[in-house]
């Protein structure tokens, strides 16, 4: 639980500096990238396996970018990591990365001229490495905040079940919704209401999923607890929903 509305949990560095690397850009909701998982050797990471097969495999796959043979080798790996004999924590961590690495797919093919699809596979990165080098019990599992919130209310929802341990019943849920969280925000101070609204039901919709299966997976005094728990984080939160400035605080390109 968090001290205070501004001292929450470890919630204060990767979100800024993605926010304020996003913002301005569009998000668009992610492509599934197919692939077969391909192996690796040992003493190759997979960032660097991927990186040197885009360039081995430029005659075979003449059609696709070498940007398009690294992202979709990458989410190749993560496939074994987002099997059930996986913990949580990797299930939860591999999927949040395909969330990345799909926006970069996307923003590829579509020839953008921005940076966010690099910023994407930055996000995606370290997270290929955790989990390659099985530390993903290092990587920060709450997501760092701006100092102004959208949907607060979501949000609320998905801190109270990161503390409930929701991402053990529904791992790709969780990582799937905190990330359209960010991508819609980032729209909506971009473009406006217009464009964001497709993107906060995508992530209202997972969060939902996730809290179903929550729910269905606990008895009902631990339901009380999430309850509870999501009314005391949208407590916490609802300061930082600044309807009338939405967007203060998520233009940190100081802090990148």
């Amino acid at each position: 639980m968090f001290d205070s509305v501004i001292k929450a949990a470890p919630f204060k560095r990767s979100v800024c500096v993605t926010l304020s690397a996003l913002f301005s850009l569009t998000f668009m909701q992610p492509a599934l990238a197919e692939s077969e998982p391909v192996q690796v050797a040992n003493s190759t990471s997979m960032v660097e396996y991927c990186r040197d097969d885009s360039q081995t495999q430029a005659h075979s796959y003449r059609y696709q970018s070498e940007q398009q043979r690294l992202l979709n080798c990458m989410v190749a790996q993560l496939q074994p990591y987002q099997q059930k004999d996986k913990t949580a924590a990797q299930q939860y961590f591999a999927y949040k990365a395909q969330a990345w690495l799909n926006y970069a797919i996307h923003q590829d093919s579509m020839n953008s001229r921005s940076s966010v699809g690099q910023v994407a596979l930055e996000m995606a990165e370290p997270i290929l490495q955790a989990l390659d080098n099985d530390t993903v019990q290092a990587l920060d599992l709450h997501q760092d905040i701006p100092s102004t919130l959208m949907r607060s209310d979501l949000w609320a929802t998905l801190s109270a079940l990161k503390d409930g341990d929701g991402i053990a019943s529904a791992p790709r849920e969780m990582a799937f919704s905190e990330v359209a969280l960010i991508w819609a925000a980032t729209n909506q101070c971009a473009r406006g209401w217009r464009e964001s609204g497709m993107h906060f039901r995508m992530a209202d919709r997972w969060l939902e999923q996730a809290r179903e299966a929550y729910v269905n997976a606990n008895d009902s005094q631990t339901n009380v607890t999430l309850e509870k728990s999501i009314v005391s984080y949208h407590k916490q939160y609802s300061p930082l929903d600044a309807s009338n400035d939405t967007c203060h605080g998520q233009d940190l390109t100081s802090n990148r």
